[in-house]
């Protein structure tokens, strides 16, 4: 006689039956060697110094440039022509990022940001060797155009690793603050290059800045360019790629890398939130650095001197506030100060422009100081923020495509389109309204983000400063344990 066999039951989800989680120990929690962080923060922001030193030199040299490589146009056919060269840069930046990207997830990040850093010297200095449009012709502005190709291609993996590398060396409860070292340095090595040139503004005369003084701040990175590959050599790869490498030789077959489509498809949501969130950034970025002091000189008329000078003294308040903003978000978290920034820049674009357009020189100051102030909320936050976004594995690859397509498409375009919407609208109030289109952009983007100030980032286990901290970590997870295991019993679950 057959016995029916009774139609199994899935397990009730009670408290012991739960999957049981590995418990941390010491050995998976990273100390953080403090001389190593401080040193990585260094080169890295080095590396950030250096490229906008040239950013800052020929956006302070962008009317000179124009007569130099474009001499058959008008004042603004030649800035417009300039900053076309400029942006052209950027279009290249996410072929670089599809290159140095996935390499710094394979080789590692520390040596391809020592290619990144020399290739940006070489591109910056030959700008400097290019003979001018009245020498060679045609030839001198495809020279121009080649040069800034291949700095666009070098920095397409620049800051996505740079990023990368400070945000896997620094500890969970400081990760806000020593990334906003990163904007530190994009800030003082714009306002090394604009003191530069301001300098050298006041002592030539501007037949001498035609004639071979604008050469001389792009020769000036051969040496920057070698000091800063000597200091990224002496570094040691980040203490997470380690932890990945190792567990990839540890299993017999090695997790496949995605390829490029299958990356953005996997990863898609998370793409979308970083191209937002670098549209944000990057937009009131060249907007105020790159576009503001050409819109001062060409378009309301500003002697180059004044409207170097007052950017200059931007750029210097809003370096300590940069690390000020990067220390409160991990106080704070980084979502109501990125919020906070973008609705100030829907709120106050209109009237900052309005003071700015005044041609009062106190009242473009107090517009531009407005315009810095916001700004900080997104220098100060976003090198901790995008890395945060992507797990170890994908880190490096995903953060370069995803930040250099937004540039690209968006930051570095920002000086040719507001240029170009100024001139053929005569409405001085544009570049305020594209201002305040990032700002949409930007608050959409962070309702959409989930806050990782004071945690690890995905894929790793918890940083922290020394063992003090580590035992004290592992004191707090015990007691939430327990206290969850024993609301479980209680209720039954």
């Amino acid at each position: 006689m057959s016995i029916e066999q009774p139609t199994p039951q899935k397990p009730k989800k009670h408290f012991w039956n739960r999957k049981k989680e590995k418990e941390l120990t010491l050995d998976d929690i990273t100390i953080v060697d403090n001389d190593m962080l401080k040193r990585a923060v260094g080169a890295a922001a080095l590396g950030n110094a250096m490229e906008w030193f040239d950013f800052g030199v020929y956006s302070y040299l962008a009317v000179t440039i124009g007569k130099v490589f474009f001499p058959a146009a008008n004042g603004p056919a030649q800035l417009i022509a300039t900053f076309g060269a400029f942006a052209a840069a950027f279009l290249i930046r996410p072929i670089g990022g599809l290159v140095f990207g996935p390499l710094g997830d394979k080789i590692g990040r520390q040596k391809v940001l020592a290619i990144t850093m020399i290739m940006m010297a070489i591109g910056t200095f030959c700008i400097g060797l290019i003979p001018s449009y009245q020498s060679i012709g045609i030839a001198a502005p495809l020279l121009l155009l080649a040069a800034r190709l291949l700095q666009g291609f070098s920095t397409g993996g620049e800051y996505g690793g740079a990023a990368t590398f400070i945000a896997e060396y620094s500890t969970d409860n400081r990760r806000g603050f020593m990334g906003s070292f990163l904007e530190f340095g994009t800030l003082g090595g714009y306002l090394i290059g604009a003191t530069l040139v301001t300098a050298m503004t006041s002592v030539f005369t501007p037949q001498q800045m035609l004639d071979w003084g604008w050469r001389i701040p792009f020769f000036i990175a051969a040496p920057l360019g070698i000091f800063g590959l000597y200091v990224r050599l002496k570094l040691e790869e980040t203490p997470a790629f380690q932890q990945h490498m190792e567990k990839q030789e540890a299993l017999e077959h090695s997790k496949p890398r995605l390829g490029l489509f299958q990356l953005l498809n996997k990863y898609r949501g998370q793409m979308l939130k970083c191209i937002g969130l670098v549209l944000l950034f990057n937009v009131s970025n060249y907007m105020l650095t790159s576009y503001m002091p050409s819109y001062l000189t060409g378009i309301l008329g500003l002697s180059e001197l004044s409207s170097l000078l007052l950017i200059m003294v931007v750029m210097f308040v809003m370096m300590p506030l940069t690390l000020m903003s990067g220390h409160w978000t991990d106080k704070l978290g980084r979502r109501p100060v990125i919020a906070g920034g973008a609705i100030g820049l829907i709120v106050f674009s209109v009237p900052c422009l309005m003071l700015i357009s005044s041609g009062n020189m106190w009242l473009v100051f107090l517009g531009l100081i407005i315009l810095g102030l916001i700004h900080t909320c997104f220098s100060g936050t976003m090198p901790a923020t995008l890395p945060a976004l992507f797990a170890t594995d994908i880190r490096y690859s995903a953060l370069a495509i995803g930040f250099n397509i937004s540039v690209s498409l968006f930051g570095g375009t920002t000086p040719l389109i507001t240029a170009w919407l100024v001139d053929t609208s005569h409405n001085l109030l544009m570049p305020a309204y594209y201002l305040m289109a990032a700002g949409v952009i930007g608050l959409i983007t962070v309702y959409t983000l989930r806050e990782t100030a004071r945690k690890p980032l995905a894929g790793s286990g918890p940083a922290v400063a020394n063992k003090a901290e580590a035992m004290s970590l592992l004191k707090k997870l015990k007691q939430k344990k327990l206290k969850n295991t024993s609301s479980d019993s209680k209720h039954g679950k």
